[in-house]
C-alpha cells in the first residue's frame, strides 16, 4: 500500500503540473487574458481537483508494469 501511495504522489505532481501549464497556455494565450487575474487562481483551483483522479487511474498500472518487469522469466503468465 505504501509503494502505491508513494507513486500516486509522484504522478500527481507531474500530473498537476502538465494541467496547471495547460490551462495557463489557455488563460494567457487567448481573449480569455483580460480576466486572467480572475482566472489564474480557477486554474489553480481546478487542476489541482482534477489532477488527483487522474493520479489515481495512472498509479495501479505504473506499480502493474513495475511488478512485471520485476518477474523472472518463468514467472511470467503470459508464457
Amino acid at each position: 500500500m505504501r509503494t502505491k501511495i508513494l507513486i500516486t504522489l509522484l504522478i500527481y505532481m507531474m500530473v498537476q503540473a502538465v494541467l496547471f501549464g495547460i490551462g495557463m497556455v489557455v488563460v494567457l494565450a487567448t481573449p480569455l487574458k483580460e480576466q486572467a487575474d480572475v482566472l489564474i487562481p480557477w486554474v489553480v483551483g481546478i487542476t489541482f481537483i482534477i489532477a488527483v483522479p487522474v493520479a489515481l487511474g495512472i498509479a495501479p498500472r505504473m506499480k502493474a508494469m513495475r511488478e512485471l518487469r520485476s518477474r523472472k522469466p518463468s514467472e511470467d503468465p503470459r508464457l
